[in-house]
């Protein structure tokens, strides 16, 4: 049995690979909490929906490029590699030639591997700059609000998103934390890149033996552990901006805000206040105005304001929280209620923005920037918010604001995607299936049969991050790993960078990409690069590459422990001011308010979201979903993993119900339930709780999307959330992604045999006969 390094976003781990063949991993020595997700690994592996062999749609085989609707129910043709690539190749020059660059789509997620040179994103990119450009995409489902925000309002979202408190300073200082989402431990295994040692969860029981009281503002009581002491506020879904106003009111009208720290570190207090107790528009955000809004009576409201004002207390924003319709008010005013408290900058207090929603977030591991491969400039400034990319599809020329700037959707050709799944992703998949049918070519790189490879054109086979060698390590990492191949790759997948060499090669720039390195050497270039980088700034002395690579790993250096957001601005705000107009922090942006965007107003607001519980909307559909985050794989990838289906229920995803829900409509524990609004529908297997706020259901994203046939709006079997949540934009300032909620309803299944799932089974493959180049070649 042989034993190989590698990484993964859920951590480093090690492979066992025994003379048959069979592969079992086993965590890294140090890490004191491996996640759950490595038992996923085995199984997906050599899983059924591995892609073997490059595969071409029949209709797009026989009629060549152009619009379809057949995207996603036609069977695939399997090829021979160097006809594939032929396809590719002529028809990235068609459409550079016929429509120019921009018509070209380059998609990509940052998720596809761990490794920093077959990153797949960095390899596409690279590839199409070269090329001569491409429409590109900017920002993250993830914190595609915040991005855009947070610059308006502290001049920096790194600041706030990479350099927040550490977790030692806040056991050391903090005695309330006050956590808005909650603080995820399902999330902390995940990390872009990954995290050798999971520091997280020991953190989160250091907070329990040091008794900081939490309390808990989320319809979920599961969004944070029972180790530490807690207050549970089953907020309604969507109004968390509702509280903390009111929050912020108690301060103000009771006098326990700091008005000296509001003076010398923030602008615009006076706009606020003025909104809060009313004056402005004649509704003081009290909280009894806040009470029927987000379901938390007036008096824990009044009550936890003023403890929050007698201690030192952290307010922390969790990521989904700005994923939802008006999301940059959350962050907003959760920036504004720390602020009224005057602790912004103080060890243990102040504002956090992620803890529980990334591995890194708060972590303690090094700072160093690890060695990456250069993509290079894009000669096309084309780009949209990644979360606009069905309205791109659909709406070529239609103009759309962002961030100040009003700019108009290309006409997209052809869409080369590597690395990522909009289709789990993305919000109201039946809108994306009809924006997918819209370009004439969708190219995709994938290593297994998920829905977006099932709505290509073209298919590319492209191998795991066991089948190849690589460098790996993430944010805040403690090692830079050495991942060894310790598989042979499956069938005839290729990676990224060797299919993307040979188009290059046949688009006349093959020397230019390849740079006449192999993977190998690139490994080498880039590893040593970096380290004489380190060695210069004297910030570290790698050993030689062979040294490393042997080893398997090299200890990074760590920074200190203790780290305090802010501290070194609020010492001296004058002299160390934020990169925003006013230097400091910025309770109402001029900036923002000349916009005059009537969903992003220039302060903190109450918005109220068109779907939400209490709302005539919520008459039709009276249930609240949450689509968060899931337990057992990251996103989607690894639902084909043991940990993914084990948690299934009744075939599907689980849905969790509060059990009085569950008895109003008849459903029992382990019931297929059809949850359903005017977007579409999915099966999914019941589960009963009361872990969660009646009113409110939970199904995780992530599901692999399986339509069934001939239903419209889609009904998916598998239990994939997005066939229900709108494609809407947080707002007309970030574009943001808005798939946190949906107000659905659920029936116990009485439609007879329930459809199959057969999204774990490859679609229809054909064999062709050897075909000729085509000819359209430059």
């Amino acid at each position: 049995m042989t034993t190989t390094p590698t990484t993964s976003h859920w951590g480093a781990f090690r492979v066992r690979t025994a003379p048959g063949g069979a592969v079992t991993v086993e965590p890294h020595p140090a890490d004191p909490s491996p996640s759950p997700l490595l038992g996923g690994v085995p199984g997906a592996l050599h899983h059924p929906t591995r892609i073997a062999r490059p595969a071409v749609r029949a209709g797009w085989l026989e009629h060549g490029p152009g619009p379809s609707s057949r995207r996603g129910a036609e069977p695939f043709v399997e090829v021979e590699w160097e006809h594939a690539l032929d396809l590719v190749a002529a028809e990235l020059d068609r459409v550079r030639n016929e429509f120019g660059h921009q018509a070209v789509f380059g998609g990509s997620y940052g998720w596809a591997s761990a490794g920093r040179f077959h990153h797949a994103q960095s390899q596409l990119h690279r590839f199409l700059a070269q090329f001569g450009g491409y429409t590109g995409s900017r920002n993250s489902y993830s914190l595609g609000t915040s991005l855009v925000l947070l610059p308006h309002v502290v001049g920096d979202a790194e600041a706030v998103l990479r350099a927040s408190s550490s977790w030692p300073t806040i056991t050391r200082h903090t005695r309330l934390i006050v956590a808005f989402g909650g603080i995820p431990a399902k999330n902390v295994h995940v990390t872009p890149g990954g995290v050798t040692r999971h520091g997280t969860p020991g953190h989160l029981a250091a907070l329990a033996a040091a008794g900081v009281d939490i309390a808990l503002v989320s319809p979920l009581r599961d969004d944070l552990s029972d180790g530490p002491p807690t207050d549970w506020y089953p907020v309604a879904p969507g109004t968390d901006t509702a509280l903390m106003l009111a929050l912020t009111h108690t301060l103000l009208v009771e006098g326990l805000h700091d008005r000296a720290f509001l003076d010398r570190c923030t602008t615009g207090w006076d706009t606020l206040a003025g909104y809060l107790d009313g004056s402005a528009d004649g509704i003081p955000k009290d909280a009894d105005w806040a009470a029927p809004i987000c379901g938390i009576a007036p008096d824990r409201i009044r009550g936890l304001a003023r403890r929050m004002a007698a201690t030192r207390t952290l307010v922390t924003v969790t990521w989904s929280l700005q994923r939802a319709r008006y999301g940059e008010q959350p962050v907003w005013a959760g920036l504004a209620l720390a602020a009224a408290l005057g602790q912004i900058g103080l060890p243990g207090g102040g504002f956090g923005h992620g803890y529980g929603s990334m591995g890194d977030v708060g972590d303690t591991g090094s700072a160093l920037r690890l060695p990456f491969l250069p993509q290079g400039p894009n000669p096309v400034d084309e780009f949209i918010p990644c979360a606009r990319i069905a309205d791109l599809l659909l709406h070529p020329g239609e103009e759309y604001d962002y961030d100040g700037t009003r700019r108009r959707y290309p006409d997209i050709r052809l869409v080369h995607w590597a690395g990522g799944n909009p289709f789990h992703h993305h919000q109201d998949l039946g809108r994306l299936r009809r924006a997918f049918a819209r370009p004439d070519t969708v190219v995709v790189h994938e290593p297994h049969w998920t829905a977006t490879a099932r709505h290509a054109d073209i298919v590319l086979p492209i191998t795991t991050a066991l089948e190849r060698e690589d460098l790996g390590g993430g944010r805040r990492d403690t090692h830079l790993i050495a991942m060894h191949r310790a598989v042979a790759p499956y069938g005839e997948a290729r990676d990224d960078h060797a299919v993307l060499a040979a188009l290059a090669e046949r688009l006349g720039f093959g020397a230019e990409f390849t740079e006449g390195r192999t993977p190998r050497g690139w490994l080498v270039h880039l590893y040593e690069e970096w380290a004489d980088r380190l060695r210069a700034d004297g910030a570290g002395d790698p050993p030689p590459f062979r040294a490393f690579w042997s080893a398997g790993e090299w200890r990074l250096p760590e920074q200190a422990a203790e780290r305090t957001l802010f501290e070194e601005f609020r010492a001296d705000p004058e002299g160390r001011p934020l990169a925003t107009p006013s230097g400091r922090i910025e309770l109402h942006s001029a900036t923002v308010a000349a916009l005059a965007l009537p969903d992003c107003p220039g302060h903190p607001a109450w918005l109220d979201p068109p779907e939400r519980l209490g709302t005539a909307a919520a008459e039709r559909h009276p249930l609240l979903l949450v689509a968060n985050q899931p337990a057992t794989r990251l996103h989607s990838q690894l639902d084909v993993g043991a940990p993914s289906l084990s948690d299934k229920v009744a075939g599907r995803e689980a849905v969790e119900l509060h059990p009085a829900d569950a008895a109003a409509r008849a459903v029992g524990d382990g019931d297929l339930v059809r949850i359903f609004n005017d977007r579409g529908a999915c099966l999914a297997g019941a589960r009963l709780t009361d872990r969660l706020r009646p009113g409110v259901v939970r199904l995780p994203t992530g599901a692999w999307f399986d339509p069934v046939p001939g239903t419209e709006p889609p009904l998916c079997a598998h239990g994939n959330p997005n066939v229900l949540t709108a494609d809407e934009p947080s707002s007309r300032l970030s574009q943001g992604c808005t798939g946190q909620h949906a107000l659905v309803e659920i029936e116990r299944w009485s439609g007879g045999e329930p459809p199959p799932v057969t999204v774990r089974h490859p679609p229809v493959l054909l064999t062709a006969p050897a075909m000729p180049a085509p000819e359209s070649t430059p």
